[in-house]
C-alpha cells in the first residue's frame, strides 16, 4: 500500500518497539479504539474515520505524558465552572466526548 502512494517505507530493527514510540502508541490507540470495532467500507470511509479519530486524539483525549491535558489544550486558560455536562458522539458514535454545557 505504501508503494502505491509513492511512500518509501523505512525498516526498523527487529524487536525494537522504542524506535518510534509516538507513532506506535498512536497506531495502537487507533486500532484498539476505532478500527477493531468498526467495519470499514472503503478508502473514503477509512480517511474519514482516521481524520475524526485524529481530531479526537489531539483535541480531547487526555495524555499521561502531559499530566493529563490534551495536546491542543491551552494551559494558561482557567475554565470557569459551568453547570451541566454535554455529551458529544464522535468517530461514528463509538467514542463519547464530555464537555461542560454552557
Amino acid at each position: 500500500m505504501l508503494a502505491s502512494e509513492s511512500i518509501t517505507g523505512v525498516k526498523i530493527p527487529p524487536r525494537s518497539p522504542n524506535c518510534n514510540p509516538h507513532a506506535e502508541r498512536f497506531t495502537r490507540s487507533v486500532r484498539e479504539e476505532r478500527t477493531d470495532r468498526l467495519l470499514i467500507f472503503g478508502r473514503g470511509h477509512t480517511v474519514k474515520v482516521l481524520h475524526d479519530y485524529t481530531r479526537h486524539f489531539h483535541s480531547h483525549r487526555p495524555h499521561q505524558g502531559r499530566n493529563q491535558p490534551a495536546p491542543y489544550d491551552n494551559p494558561n486558560v482557567a475554565p470557569y465552572p459551568q453547570p451541566g455536562i454535554e455529551r458529544r458522539q464522535t468517530t461514528t458514535g463509538l467514542i463519547n466526548e464530555y464537555h461542560r454545557a454552557g
